[in-house]
This record gives C-alpha cells, sequence and structure tokens, in this order.
C-alpha cells in the first residue's frame, strides 16, 4: 500500500469512527450523521457499518437481560445445544417453575403460530403444565399434538400433571394422548400394552416429533415420580441405589446420563424421545435439586435444549461436565 493509499483509509477509519460514535453514543439518526459530516446518508450508513465490521465500536447492553443472553450463549456453545434461553433469577424465590414457564410458553405459542404443519410431542410435569396454563386460546388445525407419556394414574384417574389434556382445551388441533398407565405393573404388560394396534400409530406419531418440550424430575426425597404416587418409596430408594438422580417421560437415568437397568425402567410405557438428530428436544427446567438431572440431560444429548434461569445456569457453566 502507497503512503496515499494508507492516508486514505485512515482517513476512511476516522470518519468511520466519527459517524459510529455519532450514531452508537450520541444517538444521532443517519440523517443527522449526513448533515453534521456533510456527507450523503448512503455514505453516513456505509461508515457507520464499517465502523461496526471493523470492531471501532463496543456495544455494552446495560440491562439485566443481557447476562441472560450472555449465559445462554456460553451455555449454547459449552454442551452444543440447538436452543438455549436464560430468564433473570428472583433471589428471593424458591419456585422451579417461575420465569421460565413463561418463556416454555412462549416457545410454544411461536412453534404453534407456523403455518407450516409440524408434529409437537409432549412431556409430563408442573413445569410444564405451568407453561401450557400460560397459553392463549389458538386455532392450530394444521398442527398434530402428541403425548409421550401414559396419561392414567396407578389408581385408575387420568395423569393430573399429564399436559395433553389441558393443551387441548387451549389449542385447536389434532391431540393424541396415550391411553396408558404412567408405569405398568410389569414389563410384559408393558410390551402387550405398546404392542396394540391403537398404540402403535401414537408411538410412530410421536418419533416423527419435530419439537419436544419436556421436563425433568428430581429422584429426591419429594420426587415427582413418587410423590404424584407412580412408583413406592421402596422403588425410589431403589433407583438412587442404583445412581439415579433425574428422569425425563419416566426414564430414569444416572449422572452419566445412562439409563438405569431394570426397577422401574423396563416398566415404564412413555414412548422414546425423538431423535435429536433430527427433532428439537428442549427441557424446561430449573433449581438445585435438579442440577445433577440437567447436567447429565444437556450433557449426554438427553436434550438438546434448554430453557433455565440464571442461577442454574451459572451452576451448569461451574460443572466439570
Amino acid at each position: 500500500m502507497s503512503d496515499r493509499q494508507e492516508v486514505a483509509a485512515n482517513s476512511r477509519l476516522d470518519d468511520a469512527a466519527r459517524a459510529g460514535w455519532l450514531y452508537y453514543i450520541a444517538g444521532n439518526t443517519q440523517d443527522q450523521i449526513a448533515a453534521k459530516l456533510g456527507i450523503s446518508r448512503q455514505t453516513a450508513q456505509r461508515l457507520v457499518s464499517l465502523a461496526m465490521s471493523e470492531g471501532l465500536i463496543k456495544v455494552r447492553v446495560d440491562h439485566p437481560i443481557a447476562n441472560c443472553l450472555d449465559l445462554a450463549s456460553r451455555l449454547k456453545a459449552r454442551f452444543n445445544l440447538d436452543l438455549v434461553e436464560v430468564v433473570p433469577s428472583d433471589p428471593a424465590s424458591t419456585s422451579t417453575t417461575i420465569g421460565i414457564a413463561g418463556a416454555g410458553a412462549a416457545e410454544i405459542e411461536r412453534r404453534l403460530r407456523s403455518q407450516k404443519p409440524i408434529v409437537m410431542a409432549i412431556g409430563t410435569g408442573r413445569t410444564l403444565k405451568a407453561a401450557i396454563e400460560q397459553l392463549p386460546p389458538m386455532d392450530c388445525h394444521q398442527h398434530k399434538i402428541v403425548s409421550l407419556t401414559g396419561n392414567i394414574a396407578p389408581d385408575g384417574s387420568a395423569a393430573f400433571y399429564n399436559v395433553i389434556f389441558t393443551m387441548a382445551d387451549r389449542i385447536k388441533a389434532r391431540s393424541f394422548p396415550m391411553p396408558l398407565p404412567v408405569i405398568s405393573s410389569s414389563a410384559e404388560e408393558r410390551s402387550m400394552l405398546l404392542s396394540q394396534p391403537m398404540i402403535q400409530p401414537t408411538l410412530a406419531l410421536a418419533a416423527q416429533a419435530d419439537v419436544t418440550f419436556v421436563g425433568i424430575g428430581d429422584l429426591g426425597p419429594r420426587a415427582p415420580l413418587y410423590e404424584d404416587g407412580f412408583i413406592t418409596a421402596a422403588e425410589l430408594k431403589a433407583l438412587q441405589h442404583a445412581g439415579g438422580v433425574a428422569e425425563v417421560v419416566g426414564w430414569v437415568f444416572d449422572r452419566d446420563g445412562r439409563l438405569i437397568e431394570g426397577v422401574t425402567n423396563d416398566r415404564v410405557a412413555s414412548a422414546p424421545l425423538p431423535s435429536r438428530d433430527t427433532s428439537l428436544v428442549i427441557a424446561l427446567a430449573m433449581g438445585q435439586n435438579k442440577l445433577p438431572g440437567i447436567t447429565a440431560a444437556v450433557a449426554r444429548r438427553i436434550v438438546n435444549g434448554l430453557i433455565t434461569d440464571e442461577r442454574t445456569a451459572e451452576a451448569l457453566l461451574a460443572t466439570g461436565a
């Protein structure tokens, strides 16, 4: 580069810096920048773009949500996830649904507003039910919504936290419940139930899901599977002894994301999760009790999407997984 070319390049960067400062710092419009620098609006626009592309301008968003965006970006890169959303934490709250239920509802609504027909698979649990309850009434006849889990409780009643019926009350779409117990009485009964002609199409549809929303249940003393009557205290202790830390749609796994052999997993009547290679499987989960399960789920790609809160996100990034 000749001296004259170098001077011209430096002069253009000077102009870009002035235009960038006027735009990003002083808050001028491109028309105002053009008038102040005596150039055309098109030139002002190009100079502002040059200031950004050359790294002359460093933009910092001074708002609490900026930390959420940063955490989401880092989680996505760290665990090779396809979707991450982090919501602000409420320091005074011990809720495991506040914030993420609303974010989950927004993501579900966004998917349902697509004009292109999709298959959406739905898990179960308190967080997911709280999200579904925030959905507005919608007409989505082009979509199919399929439950991954059985909807019959041990006493024969409808499982309270199975959300397919709650969703059907709000969303006009073809719904496909799983008319099975959540956990069958034996492995043989499970095989017999899943082989029924009326169940096979639902299982096939679940495998084709474009997007799936699930919760992550912990296996602590107040494990949802136990509190809701699907497993006994002895079975909970056996799962804990075998290394179980959490479950997704009834399937219990350990800290390494491996399914626990026997105990209850051979009796779970849920559909398998859709392939993470072809489908987006999003977990809605937060909280210290769920941290081991969330860590295993994202690190071993049980799920490839996550909606969580700041505290959980920071804890995930601090793990050695």
